[in-house]
């Protein structure tokens, strides 16, 4: 069963697609991961974000692996060819470039192909912004997850924060979320939009837990449905 969480930067997508998979006993992939380790290896090979060529040859040659605790389904690492990038691919500079890496036809290309080679593996809960749409377009169940832009500002910021990594300037975070909305909803390959049959939820001002606990009431109808059949 695949159930997919697509959103704006900063909606909790992340935070909510880890806890719904470990009610549900799923594995959970942060698609958005993937492509901030592309980001973090083109900028580190000082490859130009508008060259579309070099940044597709950095996707294709990008080997990217999750680290897992053992027995543990939830990666709390990323590796790329085999250098632990977890804190620096959450940089400001990252936040910036993976934009532009991300809208690159060759380098959705690449990713699309391998997320479906992991979602194929199991039961899982993914989330990105394309999931329901391009990646997994029959998921048996997409969920569109966003909230206000000053909401995810200030979450954002908070993480920031608790993490260590990144910036904690409201203003800086606020209009970089604005930039990456429309950078997102704009290109041409795989913009951010809701699938035609996604649940939209709204989680400004809503506890997280209930929003947990709605996607995984709304997945055990789904298979409890699919088991009648």
């Amino acid at each position: 069963m695949i159930v997919a969480i697509d959103g704006p930067a900063g909606a909790g997508k992340s935070s909510v697609a880890r806890a719904a998979a470990k009610q549900l006993g799923f594995k959970c992939l942060d698609t958005g991961a993937m492509y901030r380790a592309v980001a973090w290896l083109a900028v580190e090979e000082g490859v130009a974000l508008d060259d579309e060529g070099a940044l597709g040859r950095v996707a294709q040659e990008c080997r990217i692996s999750f680290i897992h605790d053992e027995g543990d389904p939830i990666a709390r690492g990323i590796t790329v060819n085999g250098h632990d990038v977890t804190e620096a691919i959450r940089t400001t500079e990252i936040d910036k470039a993976v934009s532009p890496v991300s809208a690159a036809p060759s380098v959705r290309e690449a990713m699309t192909e391998e997320q479906r080679r992991i979602g194929r593996t199991g039961d899982y809960v993914i989330e990105g912004r394309d999931i329901g749409t391009v990646v997994f377009p029959d998921a048996d169940l997409k969920i569109f997850l966003t909230a206000t832009n000053e909401e995810r500002a200030h979450r954002r910021v908070r993480q920031n924060a608790d993490r260590g990594i990144g910036s904690i300037d409201y203003a800086e975070v606020l209009a970089d979320i604005i930039r990456r909305d429309e950078a997102d909803s704009t290109r041409a390959a795989a913009p951010l939009k809701p699938a035609d049959d996604a649940r939209i939820i709204d989680s400004t001002g809503t506890y997280i837990e209930d929003i947990i606990e709605n996607i995984c009431v709304l997945a055990r109808m789904v298979q409890a449905s699919d088991g009648a059949c």
